[in-house]
């Protein structure tokens, strides 16, 4: 039997202000904006080719956790500086790219699966993006750092 993680709530402050960027500034797909009578609201996006994807809603009980508290959402990506350079150009404030070293971060890319650029949603979700090794690199190494 599989277990597929395919929805993760985020919660946001303002669902507007959250749909743009992730639609306009991080490329996701806007799979459906739902209105389930006045008070209710749910937006799920997708990231381009995730079989995973966010939900940000109000008024569902959905993402009712405090609007910022979620860390460590992670997107793994197959050359880190050409997506930070594409979210920097979409407006996101997106850190360098760094690696973990002698249990600390340091400046530029790192051996496979480490590799990470930080970033924060307009209300202060946490993200990474983390850089997973070509095909066939590394194979059995554990998949997030």
């Amino acid at each position: 039997m599989a277990w597929k993680l395919e929805l993760v709530p985020v919660p946001v402050s303002d669902i507007d202000r959250a749909k743009r960027f992730y639609s306009e500034q991080m490329g996701f797909v806007v799979d459906h904006d739902t209105r389930v009578g006045e008070d209710v609201r749910v937006v799920q996006l997708t990231p381009p080719g995730s079989g995973c994807s966010i939900v940000i809603a109000a008024g569902a009980g959905v993402a009712a956790a405090e609007p910022g508290s979620v860390q460590g959402l992670q997107l793994v990506v197959s050359d880190i500086a050409a997506a930070r350079a594409q979210l920097v150009r979409r407006g996101v404030a997106a850190g360098p790219v760094q690696h973990v070293e002698n249990g600390a971060m340091a400046e530029g890319p790192g051996e496979p699966w480490n590799s990470f650029v930080y970033f924060r949603d307009p209300d202060g979700n946490g993200w990474a993006l983390q850089e997973r090794p070509a095909e066939g690199v590394a194979e059995g190494v554990g998949r997030s750092g």
